[in-house]
C-alpha cells in the first residue's frame, strides 16, 4: 500500500513540480531572446533539502555521477541542472529529458541522481564552472543559489569593439542605462578568451566571481549569479539591454552622456556602493 506522499510523488512530475516549471519557464525565456542557440547555455540551482523531498524521494538515488573534481565543499547540496548537450527550446516539453535534480554526495566526490536526465543524460559540461563559482559566491553571499550562462547577443557583440579592461567595460555599461550602477554595482568581471569546458575557465571565473555577480567571457558569453531565478536573470537582462544601446549609439556622435558624478549620485540615492577606481569624483 502507498502513502499519500508516495502518490503525491508520483503525481508531481514535470512542471508540476514548482522548481521544475521555474527552470522550464526561464531557459525558454532566454532561448526566445536569442541569447541560447541549439544547446548553449546552462543553468544551476541551489534547492532546500525540504522544498525537494516535497516532491521527489530522496531516498532513492538514481544512478550516480561522477564531478570533474571533489567538490567536498557543497556536500549534501542539492541542485538542479540543465543537462549536457540540450536545447532550450526543449526543456519547457520534456522537462525530465533536459533537467536533472542532483545531490552532491556527502564525501563530495558523486552526483547522486534523484530525477531527470532521463536516457542516461548527463550535467552540462560547464558544471565544474558552475561549481566553481557557486563555492565562491557562497563564501561571499551566503544567499546566493543561482548561477546563470548563455550567450547574450549584445554582449558578446560588445566584446569585438569595446577595450575588454574590465573596469573600462564596466563603466561604458553604467553610461548606458541610469539603473546599471544600481543592479550592479560591483561592476563585470573580464576574463580572457579560454577553451570552455576546461578547469581553467572554471577557475578564472571563480576568481572574479570573489568580487562580481557577473563575469564575462569574450566572444563568448556571460556568467550571471543571484540569490534567485529572477535576480541572476535580471542581471544578465540588464547588461545585455545595457550593451545593445551601446551597440546603437557606438558609430555615432555622443552629444550627453551620464556623468561620473551623476553615476555617484544615483549610488548614493539607492545605497550601494561602486566598485572603487572606475569613477572619477
Amino acid at each position: 500500500m502507498t502513502t499519500v506522499l508516495e502518490n503525491q510523488k508520483e503525481r508531481k512530475s514535470g512542471l508540476d513540480i514548482p522548481f521544475v516549471r521555474e527552470m522550464a519557464e526561464i531557459t525558454q525565456n532566454m532561448w526566445k531572446f536569442g541569447w541560447d542557440e541549439r544547446n548553449g547555455g546552462n543553468v544551476s540551482y541551489i534547492l532546500d533539502e525540504a522544498e525537494v523531498a516535497k516532491y521527489i524521494d530522496i531516498d532513492h538515488v538514481i544512478r550516480t555521477i561522477k564531478p570533474a573534481f571533489p567538490v567536498n565543499e557543497l556536500a549534501g547540496k542539492y541542485f538542479i541542472v540543465t543537462g549536457s548537450g540540450k536545447y532550450f527550446k526543449n526543456v519547457i516539453a520534456d522537462p525530465e529529458a533536459n533537467l536533472g535534480v542532483l545531490r552532491v554526495s556527502q564525501d563530495g566526490e558523486q552526483l547522486e541522481l534523484l530525477w531527470g536526465l532521463k536516457y542516461d543524460a548527463v550535467p552540462t559540461s560547464e558544471l565544474p564552472s558552475h561549481f566553481m563559482s557557486h563555492i565562491e559566491r557562497l563564501k561571499v553571499d551566503p544567499n546566493h543559489r543561482v548561477v546563470i550562462h548563455n550567450h547574450a547577443t549584445h554582449v558578446i557583440a560588445m566584446t569585438f569593439i569595446h577595450s575588454l579592461d574590465e573596469n573600462q567595460f564596466t563603466k561604458t555599461l553604467w553610461e548606458m542605462c541610469t539603473e546599471c550602477i544600481v543592479v550592479f554595482p560591483d561592476g563585470i568581471g573580464v576574463i580572457p578568451w579560454m577553451v570552455p569546458g576546461s578547469s581553467e575557465i572554471g577557475r578564472e571565473t571563480a576568481k572574479k566571481m570573489k568580487d562580481h555577480h557577473a563575469v564575462l567571457w569574450p566572444h563568448h558569453g556571460i556568467f550571471g549569479t543571484g540569490s534567485s531565478i529572477d535576480e541572476a536573470f535580471g542581471l544578465i537582462e540588464t547588461i545585455e539591454k545595457a550593451a545593445q544601446i551601446y551597440m546603437l549609439i557606438a558609430q555615432h556622435d555622443i552629444k550627453q552622456r551620464i556623468t561620473d558624478q551623476e553615476l555617484a549620485d544615483l549610488a548614493k540615492a539607492f545605497n550601494v556602493t561602486p566598485k572603487e577606481g572606475i569613477l572619477n569624483v
